[in-house]
């Protein structure tokens, strides 16, 4: 398949390029080159003759359909978003603009794109829409999110994501466009841009300084290991019904302060400190970010039932994955560090009393 990657730049994108070019795909991808694009995630496909780039943004109309017209792809998977809540606090529009204005102009480039294609193609194309489980808002001490579950976005970053869901879903209705939804829970995995959980707390750890840890480290996270996610796409956009929404999880809940523990026990034993002095003691709470959701949990059943997709991880080994690349691959995350961000906080806007 020739297939269409927005966002295939950022940390979820370039781990899904690899991995359909590992299929056998050609793949085109599409992305801005905001702070959180980094061509160096994919500095060991560049020469891959199936792999195009194009540096582009989802809200330009033109580019967008001058691409499409180019490359003529079988299938859109559309990753392309600003995704960290702490900027969604501090910057919101940028969220707006590209989360929901640039979703809307990609859906109705690509429906004037099907509604062009011979009848064969037009039947088989897919857009795919990638999304979160934040749109569902926050859950108690028990239950999950499944695909029924009411939207309950308590930040800018869910609430322009929700937005661009319920968009995705009226191309479908309104205008027929083989539209398919997915949720995910929280990703983690190589080539995370670091002002995410898990590799600040590796680069703070790694450098000596305070483990931050929001509020008592209480809020709970369902872990979706990346590669996990890149199958479940593809699974989803090759046997997934035009319509329907897949929320994709990695069975592995977890709350937060337990989770920061376990990836200091990893560093422990695979970068001792001198003295045999653990990594935990850096650990340091910070007054927790405005909106902060309690929980957040995944039913998978529909994808694993209908599609036969589970996650490869399990509760440890995908962590143990993560903080060995983080080791591995020092020189990547050190060119990010040297640049603007500099693992300091975001997202610490005053809230009204």
């Amino acid at each position: 398949m020739k297939i269409l990657v927005t966002g295939g730049a950022g940390f979820i994108g370039s781990n899904l390029v690899r991995f359909l070019l590992q299929k056998g795909h050609e793949v085109l991808n599409f992305d801005k080159l905001t702070y959180a694009g980094n061509l160096e995630s994919l500095a060991d496909i560049a020469d891959n003759p199936h792999y195009q780039f194009v540096q582009g943004d989802i809200a330009d109309p033109e580019t967008v359909r001058q691409t499409l017209q180019t490359f003529h792809p079988h299938a859109i998977m559309h990753l392309a978003a600003e995704s960290h809540v702490d900027r969604s606090i501090d910057g919101p529009m940028a969220f707006i603009q590209t989360n929901v204005v640039g979703t809307a102009v990609l859906l109705q480039a690509a429906r004037d794109f099907w509604l062009k294609l011979p009848p064969s193609e037009r039947e088989n194309f897919r857009f795919l829409h990638v999304s979160t489980d934040e749109v569902y808002g926050s859950l108690g001490p028990d239950g999950f999110f499944t695909e029924r579950s009411p939207y309950d976005p308590h930040s800018p970053y869910s609430a322009s994501k929700a937005a661009s869901d319920h968009l995705a879903r009226a191309w479908y209705h309104t205008y027929g466009l083989p539209v398919l939804v997915t949720n995910c829970s929280n990703n983690y995995g190589p080539f995370q841009f670091p002002e995410k959980l898990i590799p600040v707390v590796l680069l703070k750890a790694l450098r000596g300084e305070p483990i931050p840890v929001y509020g008592r480290g209480e809020n709970v996270r369902d872990w979706l290991y990346v590669l996990d996610h890149a199958e479940a796409l593809w699974t989803v956009l090759e046997r997934g019904r035009p319509g329907e929404t897949y929320n994709i999880g990695g069975n592995n809940e977890m709350r937060n302060l337990d989770l920061v523990k376990l990836l200091c026990r990893i560093l422990d034993e695979l970068r001792p400190l001198p003295g045999g002095e653990s990594y935990a003691r850096l650990i340091t709470f910070v007054p927790d970010r405005p909106g902060h959701d309690l929980r957040y949990a995944i039913d998978a059943t529909k994808i694993r039932r209908e599609l036969g997709w589970t996650p490869r991880q399990d509760r440890e080994s995908g962590f143990r994955l993560t903080v060995q690349w983080y080791l591995d691959n020092e020189p990547w995350w050190r060119r990010i560090l040297e640049g603007k961000y500099r693992l300091q906080r975001l997202g610490n806007a005053k809230v009204a009393e």
